[in-house]
């Protein structure tokens, strides 16, 4: 391998790392899951998951990517004290993101095609069923989804995936901002608004809780190493704790406004909040197509979805392809050439999950795509991240010391020495009393 490659500039890692966390977890699952779970009360539970479990392990990936200076798949073992006991987890970080992009292109895929469609002008039978349920267009869109992910990533980092991803957050920021407060003129707003922004406690139980931290780790694709990458591309020039803190506040913010845009929308137009992972597909469509000037309303907030999925899909999609350069010694542009197809033929499965490759593996109507989500978000995303604060914060994994070295260095926010129980002992037990609470209650069939 040649020099590791960096990143420009500051608000090119500061943006790349807010585009890896936002995406369809902000827009897509946020919102269903906020319906679903009442609202107001996730909300809260959401938030202080982000604040108490997602700041300090995105703490811990960016300070064990940027002092390794290696993808996941050689962090631990160029950092661990005893060669050899943490090597096995970089395989796991590897799988866990490649389990993620089996779904995550298709459902990018999914809002190309509506785009497409709101673009085109042609929405009188547009629909989340048959759409899931027809094998062309998934596969089609899935292909698009690839090809326009690995022909970016094959330039080199500074002018293939930094400079992108920047104009992609800045214009997405920019249309959110703009739907948001159409949303919130419309009729009948106030009462949307009521249900998100005004929690009842009375609806917050285990399972909301298990929901928000799994949320909270989906949305910022914590625990497999995605934002240890971005750790490894950048200089000490600032803490960690800071920067980590930039991206979460800009992640939390766009998953706000993008409840913003969707509960008075809901609300005014009778349309059910808690429909599950259909609702944003089949109640943004009903809005639009009931509203003055819907279609270009509508092209424009697939368009923004674009944007905030392929931000996501990139990142993801550069993380597998530096652990399998790593393990290879491949160019960029061979490495994304193999990864491209392999994610591809993977993706297949849940493209055609709905169609021709019936699979139900939890109750009844389950697919593919929930496999997916269960591997991902019930058990990578958890599991890493318990992984980290185990390895970051003991003597045998890295160490305390050599961790708060490693975050602090440089100007900003630093993690205080009052900070190390909520980083050593809060975050794992936390992590892992949900997790098996959550394995416990899972609706298996």
């Amino acid at each position: 391998m040649n020099e590791r490659e960096r990143l420009g500039s500051r608000l090119g890692f500061i943006m790349l790392s807010a585009g890896c966390a936002i995406g369809c977890g902000n827009v897509w699952k946020f919102p269903w899951m906020c319906g679903q779970y009442g609202g107001g009360g996730f909300v809260v539970v959401y938030i202080l998951c982000l604040l108490l479990l997602g700041l300090p392990v995105m703490v811990m990936e960016f300070a064990a990517g940027r002092a390794s200076q290696a993808s996941p798949v050689h962090m631990f073992g160029k950092l661990e004290r005893r060669r050899g006991t943490w090597d096995f987890w970089g395989y796991i970080f590897l799988l866990g993101n490649i389990a993620l992009m089996a779904f995550y292109t298709v459902v990018t895929g999914w809002i190309f095609y509506y785009f497409f469609r709101f673009l085109i002008g042609s929405t009188d039978t547009l629909g989340f069923v048959p759409m899931i349920t027809n094998p062309t267009v998934n596969v089609v869109f899935l292909l698009v989804t690839v090809v326009a992910a690995f022909v970016i990533l094959s330039f080199n980092l500074q002018g293939g995936l930094e400079r992108v991803t920047k104009y992609m957050m800045c214009a997405l920021l920019v249309l959110m901002l703009v739907l948001a407060v159409h949303s919130m003129r419309l009729p009948g707003a106030k009462a949307g608004l009521s249900f998100y922004l005004v929690p009842d406690f009375s609806k917050i139980n285990g399972s909301v809780v298990v929901g928000a931290m799994n949320q909270a780790f989906f949305t910022l694709s914590l625990g497999i190493g995605s934002m240890a990458i971005f750790g490894s591309y950048i200089g000490k020039e600032r803490s960690l704790m800071g920067e980590a803190s930039h991206v979460i506040v800009l992640d939390t913010a766009v998953a706000i406004i993008a409840g913003l845009i969707m509960f008075p929308a809901c609300f005014s137009y009778g349309v059910e909040v808690d429909a599950g992972p259909s609702l944003l597909f089949n109640t943004m469509a009903t809005v639009f197509n009931n509203m003055a000037g819907g279609r270009w309303w509508g092209t424009l907030f697939f368009l923004f979805m674009v944007f905030a999925a392929m931000s996501t899909v990139l990142a993801v999609c550069e993380n597998i392809l530096a652990m399998v350069r790593e393990l290879t010694g491949w160019s960029r542009p061979k490495g994304s050439l193999i990864c491209g197809i392999g994610i591809f033929l993977l993706g297949l499965t849940t493209a055609l999950g709905y169609s021709v490759l019936h699979f139900q593996p939890f109750a009844e109507g389950s697919a593919w795509l929930d496999f997916w989500d269960f591997i991902v978000s019930t058990n990578a995303l958890p599991l890493g991240s318990l992984a980290f604060a185990l390895f970051c914060c003991n003597r045998f994994g890295w160490g305390w010391d050599a961790f708060l070295a490693e975050a602090n260095t440089g100007k900003g926010l630093k993690v205080k020495p009052w900070m190390k129980p909520l980083f050593r002992w809060f975050v794992p037990v936390a992590v892992l009393f949900i997790y098996i609470y959550g394995l416990a209650t899972f609706s298996w069939r």
